[in-house]
């Protein structure tokens, strides 16, 4: 037998290819947020100011304390396919809830600060079961109750009630250099909620039920006890907001979260940080991109003094443009997969 003849056809060895950067939702809206924070720095310059100076970096970073909070919460009831209209007037509730039983006293602190969260655990609750035990949809749902603490709130005040004390003022205001305490209490909540959705068993249930409730059902997921929880610490979420703006006002105020749009707001965040309405898709990470965009739109149009109806148009437009990229992006994946 010849060496030619001898020899054995070899396998081809995989040869490993370079990874290629992906352009998720999530690294898109940093990307987005880097790309915006450059050209309004260039704007405000032109304009005679300075964006990203200590007061530019503080306004960003209180305005995004707020949001970041409500948007927190609600990624996770968006991500179970569901969403939450009565966060705004559920931050006007607990900051009045905070403030009236505070009464000025340090004493009364901690109940203050517990009694408003426990209310907002019980509309959560609510907002929960209408949704699975009545079977309402979640818009409806959450609009009925939404409605339901407007009423409440026309009806017994017209104007900020009750008092916090100075030291409790301190959450507010006191910052470290210039970043704020309460940013960084966020930025804390936010990684145990990121913690809670993508290292727990109850966060993996959030998004097999987003994706298809039928099948998570029939792999044994609580289905409804998972948009229970969901919306209650959504709620939760809205309910800290509350005891926050009670500390920066001294008070407690009844539509200081309808006129901040903090509903709408809040799902825009969430939307821009690439979670899908539909559910099953979405993150923690994502949706503070998506919070710190809209802060830094908003401290940009205080810097240049622009019109309010355009500061909405603006935002409107990014809205649309981030959720028809996304989109695009997920039939050209469709496609080529």
């Amino acid at each position: 037998m010849s060496v030619v003849e001898q020899k054995v056809p070899v396998a081809r060895r995989a040869v490993p290819q370079a990874r290629k950067f992906a352009f998720t939702p999530t690294v898109t809206v940093y990307l987005a947020l880097v790309a915006l924070l450059v050209v309004g720095s260039v704007l405000v310059a032109v304009d005679g100011g300075v964006l990203l100076d200590q007061g530019g970096i503080l306004n960003i970073l209180t305005r995004s304390t707020v949001l970041g909070l409500v948007a927190v919460g609600q990624t996770m009831v968006i991500v179970t396919g569901s969403l939450d209209l009565s966060v705004a007037y559920l931050i006007g509730l607990c900051s009045l809830v905070a403030a009236e039983t505070m009464s000025g006293q340090g004493s009364m602190v901690l109940p203050g600060v517990v009694l408003a969260l426990a209310v907002a655990a019980a509309v959560g609750l609510v907002n929960g079961l209408v949704i699975t035990v009545l079977k309402a949809n979640a818009f409806i749902a959450t609009l009925g109750v939404a409605l339901i603490l407007r009423g409440w709130l026309e009806q017994n005040y017209t104007g900020p009630a009750g008092s916090v004390p100075r030291s409790f003022q301190h959450l507010g205001y006191d910052r470290v250099g210039p970043v704020p305490v309460a940013a960084l209490l966020m930025l804390l909540i936010a990684a145990g909620a990121w913690w809670y959705m993508r290292r727990t068993r109850p966060g993996y249930h959030m998004y097999a039920v987003g994706g298809d409730i039928e099948v998570a059902r029939l792999s044994g997921v609580r289905t409804s006890r998972t948009i229970v929880i969901a919306h209650v610490l959504c709620a939760l979420m809205a309910g800290l907001a509350g005891v926050f703006l009670a500390s920066r006002l001294g008070s407690g105020a009844p539509y200081v979260g309808t006129d901040a749009g903090y509903d709408l707001e809040s799902i825009a965040a969430v939307v821009l940080g690439g979670a899908a309405l539909a559910g099953g898709r979405g993150g923690v990470v994502g949706t503070l991109g998506g919070v710190l965009i809209l802060a830094t739109l908003d401290t940009i149009f205080d810097d240049l003094a622009v019109d309010p109806f355009f500061k909405d148009v603006v935002r409107g437009v990014v809205l649309i443009v981030a959720v028809a990229l996304y989109a695009r992006r997920k039939l050209t994946s469709g496609r080529t997969s």
